[in-house]
Formats: structure tokens, sequence, C-alpha cells
């Protein structure tokens, strides 16, 4: 019997590092100068080795010797970019390549994702306010648009979040945005913040399918989320706005689970979600797809593992990190399904290619291209305890 062969290459290190820096420098030109000292490759380089390695462009410039200033970098960043462009180009930069990942019809996944601010409460000017949360009510903030892809998410916006926003602006610009792509919405699952009638009303003027958890507002629902079991209700909110008023009415799942000893005196939990879609019949298919969402976190997980670390309140230069990080995981499951993945009668074999060896790979070849030190100064050769 013959050996199932898995590729006809290998990709290495410095050609998963050289992909991203390509990957940036085609999709957020850079403007310098013609007698610049370094070039738009060396910056997404350091910034790239920055996210793989979890630390700061400072910090990583001072520990390599072929890398630029830090200053010099962090200067290019903070200047050569207006947010709003940022985010364009950022969206396009996410998108490269989907098409050839995304089949015809998906689900999409929109979400919240407050980061805390704890500097000086007068300089929070651009920033998100909400509720109390760690501590402080405010954030830098930024929604994100997945597509979800049997288990897998991939990234097709982000955007920054400052006051002014709401969560129905956010959406009707995501909705937007999906309207523009060549897909086919089997639904959208949205978390809590989206639950008001504005963001309804936007669901069902766009005619999506859709799921998201209900908020114990007024006592109508308050009363139906602490009595009975698992049912059906219709439910309605008045909606205002310019003086204008106008009532959204959608059906509510109000799944219960009996679990001793937790929630109320009998131990029951009443979870409640506002859908509307073709396939969810009871209250527990809404539960089941909701929890589709939570896959969102383990995307969030793996953000934190690859963002350089910073203590400016630059937005641009932390929606840019945002993104980068975001970015890593979009190219890491291209690649795995492109390059590493291997065809066969039924479908690809996914190699094991775990997003932290992924990242490990690029970190390595960051620091070997910009040259980080490997030693350091001692004041005396060091004795036989350093051998073996």
């Amino acid at each position: 019997m013959s050996k199932t062969k898995q590729a006809d290459g290998e990709i290495h290190e410095d050609q998963l590092l050289n992909f991203l820096v390509n990957r940036l420098d085609e999709e957020v030109s850079l403007s310098l100068a013609n007698n610049a000292e370094i070039t738009a490759e060396d910056i997404y380089e350091v910034l790239v080795g920055a996210c793989a390695d979890g630390t700061s462009v400072s910090t990583l410039c001072a520990s390599s010797q072929n890398s630029p200033a830090g200053n010099t970098v962090l200067y290019h960043l903070r200047t050569k970019f207006e947010p709003e462009r940022l985010e364009r180009v950022a969206n396009t930069l996410l998108r490269k390549d989907l098409d050839e990942l995304l089949p015809e019809q998906v689900e999409v996944v929109s979400d919240l994702h407050l980061r805390p601010y704890y500097g000086d409460e007068d300089d929070t000017d651009g920033l998100y306010h909400s509720q109390a949360k760690r501590g402080t009510t405010a954030f830098h903030a930024y929604a994100t648009l997945y597509a979800r892809v049997k288990n897998k998410h991939y990234t097709l916006a982000v955007r920054r979040l400052t006051d002014g926003d709401t969560a129905s602006s956010v959406l009707a610009e995501f909705l937007g945005l999906l309207d523009g792509l060549d897909l086919d919405v089997k639904a959208v699952y949205l978390d809590r913040e989206f639950y008001d009638s504005k963001c309804l009303t936007l669901l069902q003027a766009h005619n999506h399918a859709y799921v998201m958890p209900v908020v114990r507002w007024g006592k109508t629902i308050k009363q139906e989320l602490s009595e009975g079991w698992s049912r059906v209700i219709q439910h309605d909110m008045t909606a205002k706005l310019d003086g204008h008023s106008w009532t959204v009415e959608f059906p509510v799942y109000i799944d219960c689970t009996y679990q001793n000893g937790r929630y109320d005196d009998h131990g029951v939990a009443r979870h409640g979600y506002a859908a509307d879609a073709p396939f969810i019949d009871s209250p527990r298919d809404a539960r089941y797809h909701y929890a589709k969402r939570f896959g969102i976190e383990a995307s969030y997980r793996l953000s934190e593992q690859s963002i350089a670390t910073t203590s400016t309140q630059n937005p641009v230069v932390r929606l840019l990190y945002v993104v980068v990080s975001l970015l890593l995981q979009n190219v890491w499951r291209y690649l795995h399904w492109e390059y590493v993945a291997t065809p066969r009668r039924g479908g690809r074999r996914l190699w094991q290619w775990s997003f932290k060896e992924f990242i490990n790979m690029i970190q390595r070849a960051a620091w070997t291209a910009l040259a980080v030190r490997r030693a350091v100064p001692a004041n005396r050769p060091p004795d036989d305890r350093f051998s073996r």
C-alpha cells in the first residue's frame, strides 16, 4: 500500500514572515520620504514580529541589531494613517483570499470587544464609554464581523468604536458591507449588546435570519423569564428616532434547563433568545444555534496571544495592532487550508499545525531577520555550571 503523500514542498519560517510583510505592504501603503533611512517593509517586519512575540515595538527594536529605532517605527505608525482610512484598507486586507475559503452560504457573527482603559480619567477623548466593567467605564472598543465556517471564524471587518457609536449604527454598517459581498447569509448571530429595537428593525429590513439573547428590560420580559417552562412568545419593543416612533415585534424563545442548586430556588435556568430563522423551531434549537457564537471567544483568545503590547493611547496604533492580530489568524487558516492540508478524495486532510506553532515560527523568523540578541554581556566568563 502506498503511503499518502502530504506535500510537494515545504513552507519555511522566513517565508511565512515574507508572506505577511508582503501582504501588508501591498494593501496598507506607507508614503515615506525619498531620503528615509528605512522602508515600509522594515516597519512591517517589526510590526509583525512584535505581534508574534507578544511584546512592544520598542522592546523588540531595543534588543535587535538589524531593526530600525523603535521611536522611528512608532513615529511612522502614528503619523501615516487616519483612522477611517486604516479601517477601509484593513477590511480589504482581512478579506483578501477569503473568497477561496468561504462557501456561497455562511453564518456571520458580530461582536463588540472592549479593552479596559485605566489611564487618566481626564484623558479619555476618543475612547468608548459603556457600563462599568473590570473597574472602568472607558474602553478601547472594537466591533468585529466574522464569517463562521465549520467552527472556524474568519474576520471580515473590524471597526473602532468611539463615543456616539451605537450598536444599531455599527450593525447598519456591517449589514451594508454584507450586502456588497458575494455571500448568501444563512443567519446573523449577535451578542446582547445588539438587543434593541433599532437593531431588530434593521435585521427585519434586510430580511436576515438572526439569533441573539434578550436582555431583561421591562416588566413583561422579566416576568416571562422568571416563571414557566420552555415556550415561544411574541414580544415587542418601541423604537424612537427623530420624533418618530414605531413598534417592532419578534418571537422570543425561552429555554429552561434544570440545574439543581443554581439559579432560582428550584434550580431552573431560563434563557431567552430573540430569534427568527427557518431552522429554529423550538427553544432548544435557539440555544443550540446561539451556542455557535461562543466560538468567537476562541478568536479573542488567539488575538490576545498575537498582539503587540503598548502603553500608547494613540487610537491608530492600537487599531493597527488589533488588525495585525486578526490578520495573523486569517492568514494561518488560509495557509493551513490551501498549502498544508492534503487534497484527497472525500475532502482535504488537515495536518496538525496549531496557531501557537504558526506564531512561534513567525517569531523565530523575525528574531533571525532583525538579529535579536541571543546573548548578554557578562563581567566574567561562565564557569562549569553553564556546561553539560
